[in-house]
């Protein structure tokens, strides 16, 4: 039996340095912070010609026949041709794998939840991704993570892709990033998420696919329906006919050319009554910005007569407009007022696109342009919008029948 270096009582005391107690095993004492010294073991060997460390735990934690045993055992694997680092490298990664398998989809998507809270604009879009999973999600709720393959996916997505395709799509987006976190979280490399676009296209049409096939059959090509800038006229002599909370939201809607959710969302506290505007913030911005609206003549009639009980300008639900509508002009939405506005924008008067897109709050994809476009071009804005109040508030250019044209989405 070798002799040993090291005592109980020696270790206790040793000094600042490095002990050896023979065989490859060392205390190590440093000074700590608090000016004690601080006492820990390691495993000194030779793997693959190098020098390697390795560390067994801090005096206060692992006796002195402790160290020696897990030396022992370093020994003994170094002898069968075993890195003792990499094999204890080893062991950690698979517990952290079996532990991975105890953990359920569900708890990863609250997990996804709190990390992604902070990026969200407001409490509504995170309440869109918490309903979307935990109500369309749900039947991958009590599964492990790593159990989930494309065939679950797509079982748990089918009984809503065809009858719902939008919602469908979102709720495929947001298992596949609830799995990319879990599988980045728990460095799974080479990990495939069998809820990429890329593995589910080859089972489930594309959304895009399904809305034209349900155009089709509607009689619709699928975008938002417009009315022809020419009709603005009669159909706004027709709402300010109603004396209801939501045609007074709707034709503020028109004559700011906002979003709905811009409109409906709208407090008291966001109009400057001297200067004429209204100020979006960005958490209720599609493109993230604040967003300063110029008001018309009638706009802001319309504010000023309102009634001011709460916060709220127009506390309405984002359907009310859109149902006043249906029951006007069917096959009309909300949005579509907005494509209006732009082909007045284009066809009758000489504003630059800047000053359009400006005016609804475009999003500039270009960065050259958006480097460029510095100003908020607020004053050929306020002109422009005052027109458009005007040309709204116009007599009726004819009786005839109302057209109904069709833009495209990509006015936004």
């Amino acid at each position: 039996m070798r002799s040993k270096n090291l005592t109980t009582r020696t270790a206790l005391t040793a000094s600042i340095g490095w002990h050896s107690d023979g065989g490859g095993l060392y205390l190590q004492c440093t000074a700590a912070a608090d000016g004690s010294i601080s006492r820990s073991w390691v495993f000194r060997y030779r793997a693959d010609g190098r020098e390697r460390w390795m560390g067994l735990g801090p005096l206060r934690d692992v006796t002195l026949a402790e160290a020696r045993d897990k030396a022992l055992a370093a020994r003994k694997q170094r002898l069968e041709g075993i890195d003792p680092l990499e094999a204890r490298k080893a062991q950690q990664t698979a517990a952290k794998l079996e532990a991975t398998k105890r953990t359920t989809f569900a708890e990863c998507i609250e997990t996804y939840l709190a990390f992604k809270s902070p990026e969200w604009k407001n409490d509504k879009h995170a309440a869109q991704w918490a309903t979307t999973l935990r109500l369309y999600a749900k039947p991958l709720h009590d599964m492990a993570p790593g159990e989930i393959d494309l065939a679950y996916v797509v079982k748990t997505l089918e009984p809503h892709w065809y009858r719902i395709p939008e919602t469908a799509s979102r709720t495929r987006q947001r298992i596949e990033a609830v799995l990319d976190h879990w599988a980045a979280k728990n460095s799974i490399h080479d990990y495939v998420n069998p809820a990429s676009w890329d593995r589910v296209k080859h089972v489930l049409p594309a959304k895009e696919k399904l809305k034209r096939e349900k155009a089709q059959k509607s009689g619709s090509n699928g975008h938002y329906s417009a009315l022809a800038y020419a009709e603005i006229p009669a159909f706004m002599t027709e709402l300010r006919e109603r004396d209801s909370l939501s045609a007074k939201a709707l034709e503020f809607t028109i004559l700011t050319a906002a979003r709905t959710s811009e409109v409906t969302g709208a407090e008291w506290n966001e109009i400057d009554w001297g200067a004429k505007t209204w100020t979006v913030p960005a958490v209720r911005m599609k493109a993230g910005l604040p967003h300063k609206v110029p008001l018309s003549d009638r706009a802001l009639a319309i504010l000023q007569k309102a009634s001011r009980h709460g916060a709220r300008v127009f506390p309405l639900s984002n359907m009310a407009m859109l149902e006043l509508i249906k029951g006007m002009r069917p096959g009309l939405t909300v949005h579509g007022f907005r494509s209006t506005f732009m082909d007045w924008c284009h066809e009758t008067t000489s504003y630059p696109k800047a000053v359009i897109d400006i005016s609804l709050a475009h999003k500039i994809e270009d960065k050259v342009e958006a480097a460029y476009r510095r100003g908020d071009l607020f004053a050929k804005r306020k002109k422009l919008m005052d027109a458009w109040g005007q040309f709204c508030g116009k007599p009726p250019i004819s009786s005839a029948s109302p057209k109904v044209l069709d833009f495209s989405a990509r006015h936004g």
